[in-house]
């Protein structure tokens, strides 16, 4: 879709949702299926997307990404019926008799913006969702993942009905573009800078907006703690995708008594996950482009690393490094990593690491490490985050049932499940009533009807 036909292919999209051939059920199911099927089909190519782009291990890649993605497109078609179905509500004697519900109506045409972290399931997640309501949509994937996004492209424009869905290939002229435009929602993945800037464009027509953004998401790590199983979750959730991923742990926050004994077995994690030179592990990946690298590498400049730190820039490598001695006003402890350092600060008590917390942004994502219950809830009900783990990392976002989404500069909204589905539907009141009988209380002349009026109501 090119860009000077943008307002000639909205338009095209709004008289195709006008015409309420994306409201059927059988074409939502129709296109979610064909969408597994081309998943399936062109599995390798995308795969080799992801590598190109990333560097991504297969298995990363297919876990992370499509495997995701079929998991949710299976779990919508199975209840795609039930969340559909008008909702039905209790209906007071005022209004009686009488029948109220709520239903589901897909909110029109709708735009996808997607990052180049997760390239392929970022910007085709929401669109499961989009579907799912029975949208029309655009979607725009990230032009710093160029393999994937043709990929995605092609994957989209050979499979799913022109008529209903259009990619958008192209940068910052292309996504400004496109923002320009009257939409009736959009859902952006990105960092927060650009978040802000999707919402302005979006305020402009009040336009709805779902932003999933990102932040410094913590790890804190308790004095009474099964270990190994410990250090190896945190170095799988930091490391996985090469740390290039919105709910990565971007720092922890360890117990003075645990320090010593946690640096010492995520070092002997890194090297039991990556061997002695993880720039040779097929199981490590890379840092999407050059930028991105020399901002990660800058990090290093003066800090006292504990294990890694070698990079390459040719290659795009740095290797899964390990941070330790970290002050809160070092620079790694401004701004979110987004990337393979993982600094290390030490507490001397859980409500020391509350603190913390709380005197800086409202993160994406929580982690608690602990075999004590009322610390771990000590935690989650006196801080504030787009989701949270108790002994483990970024696994909540493959239960399906759980909203995926920030709080704060995080984000705003969520989906994943049937979470998507309502964050592309509008639900709509509805009473329905007959014309007998017609209770003549509420009409003028009011005369001396206030008495009943006040018991009738309340």
């Amino acid at each position: 879709m090119d860009a000077v036909n943008f307002s000639s292919a909205v338009a095209e999209l709004r008289q195709t949702f006008n015409s309420g051939h994306t409201r059927h059920l059988s074409w939502r199911r129709e296109q979610l299926r064909a969408l597994k099927r081309a998943l399936e089909v062109n599995e390798q190519k995308l795969l080799e997307a992801l590598h190109a782009d990333l560097g991504k291990p297969e298995v990363e890649a297919y876990a992370g990404e499509i495997g995701f993605l079929m998991g949710e497109i299976d779990y919508t078609i199975k209840h795609l019926a039930s969340w559909a179905k008008p909702e039905k509500v209790k209906t007071p004697l005022v209004n009686a008799v009488g029948k109220s519900e709520v239903l589901r109506e897909p909110l029109g045409v709708v735009l996808v913006i997607g990052p180049w972290n997760y390239p392929i399931q970022l910007v085709l997640a929401p669109l499961v969702g989009a579907i799912a309501a029975g949208n029309c949509a655009v979607l725009k994937p990230s032009e710093l993942a160029p393999a994937s996004s043709a990929a995605v492209a092609e994957l989209v424009e050979q499979t799913l009905d022109p008529r209903a869905v259009k990619v958008v290939e192209g940068g910052v002229p292309e996504t400004s573009a496109l923002l320009a435009e009257r939409w009736d929602h959009v859902f952006f993945t990105g960092s927060t800078r650009v978040g802000r800037i999707v919402y302005e464009a979006a305020a402009k027509h009040l336009t709805p907006v779902t932003l999933e953004l990102g932040g410094k998401s913590p790890c804190v790590v308790d004095a009474e703690l099964d270990l190994e199983p410990t250090a190896r979750r945190i170095v799988w959730g930091k490391f996985f995708n090469t740390g290039q991923t919105c709910v990565a742990p971007d720092y922890v926050l360890v117990h003075r008594d645990q320090e010593q004994a946690l640096l010492n077995a995520m070092k002997a994690t890194l090297r039991e996950f990556y061997g002695a030179d993880p720039k040779q592990s097929p199981d490590y990946g890379r840092i999407v482009n050059s930028g991105h690298h020399q901002r990660l590498v800058a990090y290093l400049e003066g800090a006292d690393v504990f294990v890694g730190g070698e990079h390459d820039a040719d290659e795009r490598y740095l290797a899964p490094t390990i941070l330790r001695n970290v002050k809160p006003d070092d620079p790694v402890m401004q701004e979110e990593i987004f990337g393979p350092i993982l600094p290390v600060l030490v507490i001397d008590s859980v409500d020391e690491a509350i603190s913390f917390i709380n005197a800086r942004e409202k993160p994406l994502a929580l982690y608690v490490f602990t075999s004590d219950k009322a610390n771990a809830e000590r935690v989650l009900q006196n801080t504030s985050s787009g989701g949270a783990c108790v002994n483990d990392a970024i696994s909540h976002l493959a239960v399906p049932e759980l909203p995926f989404g920030g709080v704060g500069e995080s984000g705003m909204g969520a989906y994943h499940g049937s979470h998507s589905f309502e964050t592309f539907s509008h639900r709509k009141s509805v009473l329905k009533r007959w014309t007998w009988p017609d209770v003549k209380l509420r009409y003028p002349p009011y005369a001396d009807k206030l008495e009943v009026i006040k018991k009738v109501v309340g």
